[in-house]
């Protein structure tokens, strides 16, 4: 054995036996504090014998741990994930009994609900107790890295890695350009700011199209089209049903349009890994994406990723607590907001608590886990999405507190991400990316009253519910909540197919873009028709102050968009006289013009009101941080890439529009010579990956 592979040695045996002895001591501290867990016989034993006994019992639960614990996990794949994560418990109380029942002489008893306790703190305790012991001797971390870089290398019969530098993209749901900016001049990203300021990465801003959304967005970027997705939720006349972009069955959907719009499978069809993500992105090895997890039966494993991190029951305790603290955060904060008369505000009861704990702690560890397990097994191409920030900024505030101490530990994900690509089998280069930002601003319905849904049936002549009904949030998080409960994803009332009376309006919102259909009638109505229908309608919206602007169709000018005191500006004027759109930016007049060329655009587009000075638009959700439509900081993502690529646009030219941010990503993948991007990939699918694992290298979370 070379020295430097008996150093190895050494120290891996050295952490495991002080792990042992922590595990010991503290086995012998919950024996001393819990009545009905004891480590001696009835008749007492000595000091020496009860230490003996609890050093017997941690080196059982320790090795039944890593040799049983992640069979068993595998049995449960099927299980939905956030069960699995209450089962862990129990199952890792069971293992402690059996460990016990290993002792000689019977001397280790504990009931079961005893049992519990005591094996979720020794897992705590060992988990951090070897985490701090790799983390504070950087020799020990790197060999840490190393070795299981080599175990992976050796599961793949591999040889050296390949000397073509990967890529991972790291994408932060929801965090604007300028966001961004301030997080790193405040100290709140220190990892974004090194880069920055070594100058090895160049940030660049991107504008979205009119849906400033993640499913039109990340659908672009993976897919290269997001043509024909209007908004986050719309309906369809021809199939009368209504797709919402975090519904699974949606998902899968608008990414088969995509594919068989572009003839390509996709951004990370060759060697590629998809984590987290609404679409696949063509991607080989996919986990935790919407789009696949409609499927039934064993084509769905789009939860493998919750195998790989439960894998390891320290993971599950880690995680468990960091969970219960993000909700008791949460609540102290909702609680505080209220105290003090907080505006905006909007209500976070309920199960959002629990929502938010999912988007900011357990989605977060278990994808940044599957994307540390990509860079160990030297996968080409890595598209990941971290949607903490986002759930946070819709209900606190993109500039709130709150979301600031998100970026924070999305910071520090960052980092170990960084650390870990630094020991791969292959060089990596990271870029970090937004699929939209978020303008502030309260909600509509408080500013006046009602909402979008009442004012339109206000102008339609039909009666408007006395009692409000709230609009449910289109956030991520929910969506991936209720994949991972195996629950259909509907909205409250939001049905795929609509129950209103045919002759009524359907109305759907998207953050600040509202959409309005009569699907009793076949195509898309024009202005005349409409006005011959409701005759106060389109005027009642144009003349609201809430209302910025209206698109409709004309039959005398073609399409057209109407505003406040009688404007009516075709779209081929708009570039000579804005009108309305004067206040939402040049680009404007041609995001509104590329949707108004969808097939399933709504009869009536509706985008709200917008304040330029503040940036603050009205959202016709229940959001305080809102986006989906055109003003402000929601249109305004970012671009932070390595030096060492071609700039993404020429010199004073901007970057506009998720496609064209797709073909630069295609560049980059081409230029450090990585997958090509094969054509004709329309029938590709992808398959199931439950083979990373990364049980002993996870996410470090001081959240709690």
């Amino acid at each position: 054995m070379g020295e430097g592979r008996w150093r190895r040695f050494a120290g891996t045996w050295w952490r495991s036996i002080a792990v042992w002895a922590v595990s010991t001591v503290t086995m012998l501290v919950l024996a001393g504090i819990l009545p009905d867990f004891q480590l001696q016989s009835d008749n007492g034993d000595s000091a020496t014998r009860i230490a003996v006994t609890a050093a017997l019992g941690a080196g059982a639960f320790g090795i039944l741990s890593a040799l049983v614990w992640p069979l068993l996990v595998r049995a449960l794949l099927l299980v939905p994930a956030l069960v699995l994560g209450l089962v862990v418990f129990f199952l890792n109380g069971g293992l402690l009994l059996f460990a016990l029942a290993l002792v000689p002489d019977g001397r280790g008893e504990a009931n079961p609900e005893t049992a519990v306790v005591v094996a979720a703190v020794m897992s705590a305790v060992a988990s951090a107790t070897g985490g701090a012991l790799a983390v504070r001797d950087d020799d020990a971390y790197r060999r840490r890295l190393y070795r299981l870089a080599d175990r992976r290398r050796r599961r793949g019969n591999a040889g050296a890695g390949p000397s073509t530098p990967g890529t991972v993209f790291l994408q932060l749901d929801g965090v604007g350009h300028d966001v961004l900016r301030d997080a790193v001049d405040q100290g709140v990203m220190p990892t974004v700011g090194a880069w920055l300021g070594a100058g090895t990465h160049r940030l660049t801003p991107w504008r979205t199209d009119w849906s400033s959304q993640t499913g039109a967005s990340q659908l672009g970027i993976l897919h290269g089209s997001n043509y024909d997705v209007p908004a986050f939720r719309w309906y369809e006349k021809d199939t009368r049903e209504i797709q919402v972009s975090n519904r699974p069955t949606s998902a899968a959907e608008l990414q088969r349009r995509a594919i068989e719009h572009t003839g390509d499978g996709g951004l990370l069809t060759m060697d590629g890994a998809s984590r987290g993500n609404l679409f696949s992105g063509g991607a080989e090895q996919v986990a935790l994406v919407l789009s696949i997890a409609a499927r039934r039966g064993k084509e769905n494993r789009s939860r493998a990723g919750y195998f790989a991190y439960f894998s390891d029951p320290a993971n599950a305790v880690r995680t468990a607590l960091s969970f219960v603290a993000e909700v008791g955060r949460e609540i102290g904060q909702s609680t505080r907001a209220r105290l003090t008369r907080q505006r905006p505000r909007v209500g976070r009861g309920g199960l959002y608590p629990f929502i938010r704990a999912f988007a900011t702690v357990v989605e977060r560890d278990v994808v940044v886990a599957a994307v540390i397990g990509d860079i160990l097994a030297g996968r080409s191409a890595v598209y990941a999405d971290l949607v903490a920030y986002d759930e946070v900024a819709h209900h606190s505030g993109p500039v709130s507190r709150d979301a600031e101490k998100v970026l924070a530990r999305l910071d520090r994900s960052l980092a170990l991400i960084a650390k870990v690509a630094e020991h791969a089998p292959r060089p990596y280069r990271i870029v970090v990316l937004s699929d939209h930002g978020q303008s502030p601003g309260e909600t509509f319905r408080a500013r006046y009253g009602l909402g979008l849904q009442d004012l339109v049936r206000a102008g339609c002549g039909l009666p408007v519910p006395r009692r409000a009904r709230r609009t449910h949030s289109g956030a991520e998080a929910r969506a991936a909540v209720r994949a991972a409960l195996r629950r259909p994803v509907e909205e409250g009332d939001e049905k795929h197919r609509p129950a209103s009376r045919r002759s009524e309006p359907i109305v759907l919102a998207s953050g600040n873009l509202g959409l309005v259909s009569f699907p009793d009638v076949p195509h898309r109505m024009s202005k005349e028709e409409i006005d011959a229908r409701h005759p106060a309608l389109l005027t009642t919206l144009a003349n609201h102050p809430g209302i910025g602007f209206l698109l409709v169709r004309s039959e005398e000018h073609g399409a057209v968009v109407l505003g406040a005191r009688g404007a009516e500006i075709p779209l081929a004027d708009l570039d000579e006289r804005p009108g309305p759109l004067a206040d939402f930016g040049a680009h404007a007049a041609d995001a509104v013009r590329r949707t108004d060329s969808f097939p399933h655009t709504a009869d009536i587009m509706v985008n709200s009101w917008y304040d330029p000075a503040e940036g603050e638009v009205l959202a016709f959700e229940e959001q305080i941080g809102s986006h989906g439509g055109l003003g402000g900081a929601q249109g305004h993502p970012f671009l932070l890439a390595p030096e060492v690529f071609s700039p993404p646009v020429a010199k004073g030219a901007e970057l506009v529009g998720a496609q064209q941010v797709h073909h630069v990503l295609r560049r980059w993948l081409r230029e450090g010579s990585g997958p090509q991007v094969p054509l004709d990939k329309s029938r590709h699918e992808p398959a199931p990956d439950a083979s990373f694992t990364a049980a002993t290298v996870t996410p470090q979370d001081n959240s709690a």
